[in-house]
C-alpha cells in the first residue's frame, strides 16, 4: 500500500502533470507539422521540381520485375528504401526545432523584461512611518 500511495504523490506533482500535458500537446503538434509538410508545402514544392512527389521516392531492394510505385512494391512485399519519406520526415523535424527555438526565444524576451522591472519598494509597516514622523519634528524641534 506504501508504494501505491508514493506513485500516487509522484504521479500529482505539478511537474509530472506539466510533462504529461506537453507530452500530448507535443504530439498533437508533431501532427498538425507532418500535415503542414505532407499537404501543404511538399506539393508545391514537387511540383516546381517538376511533378515529383517525395513521398513515393524509394530505391527497390529486390523483385524480379521494377515496381512503378512505393504502393506496388510494398503490396509486392518487395522490400524498399523510402528516402522520399525521410525527406518529408527531416523536413517535419526542421519546422519543429525551428517553431520550438522561436517559442523558447519568446518566452526567453518576456524572462528578461520581467527580471528588469525593479520591484516597487515595500510600504514600511505603520510603526516605523509613526518613528520616522516622531524623528522628523525632533529634528525641527
Amino acid at each position: 500500500m506504501g508504494m501505491l500511495k508514493e506513485f500516487k504523490q509522484f504521479a500529482m506533482r505539478g511537474n509530472v502533470m506539466d510533462m504529461a500535458v506537453g507530452v500530448i500537446i507535443g504530439g498533437a503538434f508533431g501532427k498538425i507539422v507532418s500535415s503542414l509538410v505532407n499537404d501543404v508545402m511538399m506539393p508545391p514544392i514537387g511540383k516546381l521540381m517538376g511533378n515529383m512527389d517525395f513521398s513515393g521516392l524509394f530505391i527497390q531492394l529486390g523483385g524480379a520485375e521494377k515496381c512503378a510505385t512505393l504502393a506496388k512494391a510494398k503490396e509486392a512485399g518487395i522490400a524498399t528504401v523510402n528516402y522520399g519519406l525521410f525527406i518529408n520526415t527531416v523536413i517535419d523535424f526542421v519546422i519543429v526545432a525551428f517553431v520550438i527555438f522561436m517559442v523558447i526565444k519568446g518566452m526567453n524576451s518576456l524572462h528578461r523584461k520581467e527580471e528588469a522591472k525593479p520591484a516597487a519598494p515595500a510600504e514600511p509597516p505603520a510603526d516605523v512611518k509613526l518613528l520616522g514622523e516622531i524623528r522628523d519634528l525632533l529634528k525641527k524641534g
